[in-house]
Order: structure tokens, then C-alpha cells, then sequence
């Protein structure tokens, strides 16, 4: 399928239902349907051929996703650029991907004016909402351009979407997702996590990311989009209630605000079917908090750029066991494999491990990307022993369940034994006091690395260093508990919402890392 078919299903539904909503404002099926095809008609005319890359770039806007939905009518491929990047990140992107138009918020004229000198190959800009030197309005392109699209027929195994990867170090790489990657990843959806008919959708979260894959099987099924333009979680409590929303989804760094907030308790949450939460593991604490005064909505989405969302799924009912009572022992799993995605854990010489042995988390079948784009040495890389390797440490359970206990790049060795960062994280946020925290491993002359633990507070919290350390030891032994903690005010974070850890190594040691200064 291409993208702008899941809004066509939508508008098969009923044309007049609401689409996209901002605020009190919606837009029928039928509306959005009809400005994609002027957007198609407009790509067309301006040169654009099928295959060419198209890029946009804004916050969440209604008018930036019905673009999306235009680009693929006219047989362009996408390319979602995060405002949050820097702009030298920005420009390598799109000269990797070699994007010849690009659709903007004049909000962000200061990147793209930093950026568009070096890139001669992009010829058209568009700003979607303002006037800018060197772009033409929407409006005025549009009207310029105005004509029915040709029809334009792809293959499933064509190019929709060229995605940056979420690294925090090196070059960038553009992950080539085709129609059938995204097919399967909506359907995955559809088949995981419960839905009613016509579901309403609230996007906090950037649409260039996950939020955005999960509109497609909301339109699938005739449903609303709320898209909410700037994150404030008061305003997400309040949307929820007032447009009875059954979707959503955060990363858990955002859940623990929610959490935190004042007005959560008095919100009326009872349409909620399903939260999702993923990009970031999240504390099994905060999860039951979660479950208790959420409700039992829950649902983790566990994926990355090159697998999108789905590569195993923990539904709302997966959190409970059949009595009723919270499956405690699951809530640090990240869910079972989804039934058209093989996962297996691999030893580094290419064997496969049985269960609750830890090795890389390696995947496989049509949700997989189809290679990192113009970089065939990352693609062998990657894909080596015929599987996909996500640089995730796990392991698999007697009952299928994946547990995730680290990325390859952040075990720690530490006086011969192995430490997972992710498990120090796990006991530490246990602790009530404990909003957020980031474990890394820090050369030490004894112990070859120490583990050392950076601790963001909840608000009106207290706890000291010799507390947070006794607390992991009494959990993990003291070869896990950190020698070193750090209490800040907060953890450099991504544009995505990921623990910036190499920064955090640079903020402690006073040395920038490499690309390739850990395994």
C-alpha cells in the first residue's frame, strides 16, 4: 500500500467524518483527500517524478501531514526531517537522500536558510504557513501549480519513506522503508492492540517518529487524529477528556511527567483503550503507578527506525495475568515477538541461543527495512548471518517473552563482570524518590570500568548519593551498584527523548567520544 491509501480507506469509511483535528478545528476525510491530490498535482507540475525525494519539515501540523499524504499520490518518497536536529545533521540528511523539495514551517527559516547554500540539488520551497526570502507559500504554489495528478502506480516493494536513523554519534544513516515495511506495520498494529470503530488518536509525540507510523492504522479505520502542535501535558489531559481520545501514545520520560501532574487524578480518562509507550525502556515501578492510575491502557510498542514499532508488542491485557492481578514479572519484558516478525538471540559467531541466554536481539521478515540508503558496507553490517541485529542485548523467556537488558555499545565490564546498564537503571527508579537515571561505565585503574550512575530527582524528592547506592546494592549486589552517583537536574536528552549517554560520558570525563570508541 502506498501512504495516502490508508487515507483513501479512511474516506471510503464516510468523507465527512473528521480526519484531522487542531484544537476545535477538524478537517473531513473528504477535505484532506481532496488537498493531497492538489499537493500530488503541484509536485508534479513543479518537476517532481516518481522516485524523487521529498522532504518535510515541521513541528506537528495538519497541513505538514496531508503534504505526506500528497507526496506519495504523486509516487515521491517521503522524507520526515525532526526540527530538534541540529542543522548540520539536517543538511547531511538531506544531501544523502538527495531531496529536491522541501515543505517548511517559517518557524524553522533560520535552519533551513543555515542549510540550503550546500544542497543545489534542492530546487523548490515551500513554506507552509508564512512568507520567507527564497521559498514561495503554500497558497501561492499551490495556485501556480494547479492540476489533477497523474496516476502514479508503485510496487509494495517500492520506496515510500527515507528515514535519518536516531544515532546519537556519526554520520547519519537514511533507512529505506517500503510500502510493504509500513504495510506490515499497520497491520501489526491492527492485530496487537485493541480498537473500536473509528478510533480518535491524540499526537503529542513528533509525527516524524513513531507517532506518526500509528496515524496509518487510525485512517485505516476512519478515525481522528488530534494533533496537538506543541507538547503540554495539561493540555493532553484535557484534549483526552474532551475529545474522548482511545489512543495515544509517549515515551516513558513524558508517562513520568504525566504521572507527576496535578491534574491527572481528576482527569476523566475512561475512553482511553490503549497508551502506547516505547522508544525507551521504562521503569517497572512507574508502569504499575501507571496501571493503577491510568488504568489498565498499556501497551508497549518495541521497534526502531529500520523495524518500525512492531517488532514485538506488550497489549493492555498482557500486563495482567488471568486473575486480574498485574503480571509484575512482564512489566520489564518489552512483550512477545509479533506474529509476522521472527526473533531470535544470536551469539557473536551467528549461533542461535536458547532461552534466558543473553545475546543480541537479531529480527526478520517483510517489517525489516530494506537496507541503509547508498551504504551497502552498514547494510552487510547489519544484516550478517541473515538476520537484522538491532545492537540490543536481550533474551527470550520459557514463554516467548523478550527482555531487553542493554544496547551492545553500553554493557559495562567491571572488574571481570558483566554489569547491564539497563538493570542499575531498573533498581534505581524503583526508588520513590527517583523520577529518571542513566548508568554508564567510566574507566577506573581497578576495576577496568566503574559504575557510575547520573540521577535525576522527582520534584520535592530527596535522596543523597550513600542512599541510592545501598538501595541498588541491597537489590543487585554490590558488583552492580554503582561506585559513582550523580544527582543532576536533569539528563541530556535526544530529540526523540533518549538518554543522551555519550554526552553524559563527555559531561563526567572532559572527553568527547567516537564513533568507534566503544564496542
Amino acid at each position: 500500500m502506498r501512504l495516502c491509501d490508508y487515507l483513501d480507506k479512511g474516506a471510503s469509511l464516510g468523507g465527512d467524518a473528521p480526519c484531522l483535528t487542531v484544537g476545535d478545528v477538524s478537517q473531513s476525510y473528504a477535505e484532506v483527500r481532496r488537498r493531497s491530490f492538489a499537493i500530488a498535482g503541484a509536485l508534479q507540475d513543479s518537476g517532481i517524478n516518481p522516485g524523487d525525494r521529498v522532504a518535510v519539515l515541521s513541528a506537528n501540523d495538519p497541513l505538514a501531514l496531508t503534504c505526506v499524504f500528497g507526496i506519495s499520490r504523486a509516487g515521491a518518497v517521503w522524507c520526515p526531517v525532526n526540527p530538534r536536529n541540529e542543522a548540520a545533521e539536517n543538511r547531511e540528511l538531506l544531501e544523502l537522500f538527495g531531496c529536491r523539495c522541501l515543505f517548511f514551517q517559517a518557524k524553522f527559516a533560520p535552519l533551513v536558510d543555515r542549510i540550503r547554500g550546500d544542497l543545489p540539488a534542492l530546487t523548490t520551497l515551500v513554506c507552509l504557513d508564512g512568507e520567507v526570502a527564497g521559498a514561495v507559500t503554500f497558497d501561492e504554489w499551490i495556485s501556480k501549480h494547479s492540476r489533477e495528478p497523474d496516476e502514479v502506480t508503485v510496487a509494495d516493494d517500492d520506496l515510500c519513506v527515507l528515514a535519518g536513523t536516531g544515532g546519537t554519534t556519526g554520520r547519519p544513516k537514511g533507512v529505506r522503508l517500503t510500502g510493504h515495511n509500513l504495510e506490515t506495520a499497520t497491520a501489526l498494529t491492527l492485530m496487537s492492540y485493541p480498537f473500536g470503530d473509528r478510533p480518535r488518536y491524540l499526537a503529542l509525540a513528533p509525527l516524524t517518529h513513531s507517532a506518526g507510523v500509528l496515524t496509518f492504522p487510525i485512517m485505516a479505520q476512519g478515525g481522528e487524529t488530534v494533533i496537538m502542535p506543541a507538547p503540554d501535558l495539561g493540555e493532553f489531559l484535557r484534549l483526552i477528556e474532551h475529545h474522548r481520545i482511545t489512543h495515544a501514545f509517549l515515551p516513558p520520560t513524558v508517562i513520568y511527567g504525566l504521572l507527576d501532574h496535578p491534574a491527572l487524578d481528576s482527569t476523566d480518562l475512561s475512553s482511553l483503550r490503549c497508551l502506547w509507550y516505547g522508544a525507551a525502556p521504562m521503569s517497572p515501578a512507574r508502569l504499575t503507578e501507571a496501571l493503577h492510575r491510568i488504568g489498565p491502557v498499556m501497551g508497549q510498542l518495541f521497534g526502531q527506525t529500520e523495524a518500525p514499532n512492531m517488532i514485538a508488542t506488550l497489549a493492555p491485557a498482557d500486563h495482567f495475568l488471568p486473575d486480574g492481578s498485574i503480571a509484575v514479572s512482564r512489566l520489564s519484558s518489552a512483550g512477545r515477538p509479533t506474529p509476522l516478525t521472527q526473533v531470535a538471540i544470536m551469539a557473536p559467531d551467528g549461533a542461535l541461543l536458547p532461552a534466558r541466554e543473553r545475546g543480541e536481539i537479531v529480527v526478520r521478515g517483510p517489517l525489516v527495512m530494506a537496507g541503509y540508503h547508498e551504504n551497502p558496507g552498514a547494510t552487510a553490517e547489519v544484516s550478517r548471518h541473515g538476520w537484522h541485529h538491532t545492537g540490543d542485548i536481550g533474551y527470550l523467556d520459557e514463554d516467548n517473552y523478550l527482555f531487553i537488558v542493554d544496547r551492545t555499545k553500553d554493557m559495562i565490564i567491571t572488574g571481570g563482570f558483566n554489569v547491564y546498564s539497563a538493570e542499575v537503571e531498573q533498581a534505581l527508579q524503583a526508588h520513590p524518590a527517583v523520577q529518571d537515571s542513566a548508568v554508564v561505565g567510566l574507566p577506573d585503574d581497578k576495576w577496568g570500568e566503574r559504575v557510575t550512575a547520573v540521577v535525576q530527582l522527582r520534584a520535592a524528592r530527596q535522596a543523597d548519593a550513600a542512599e541510592l547506592t545501598a538501595f541498588v546494592k541491597e537489590r543487585l549486589g554490590g558488583v552492580k551498584a554503582p561506585k559513582q552517583v550523580e544527582i543532576w537536574a536533569d539528563l541530556p536528552r535526544s530529540k526523540v527523548g533518549k538518554v543522551l549517554k555519550a554526552e553524559i560520558r563527555q559531561r563526567l570525563t572532559g572527553e568527547r567520544e567516537s564513533p568507534t570508541s566503544r564496542p
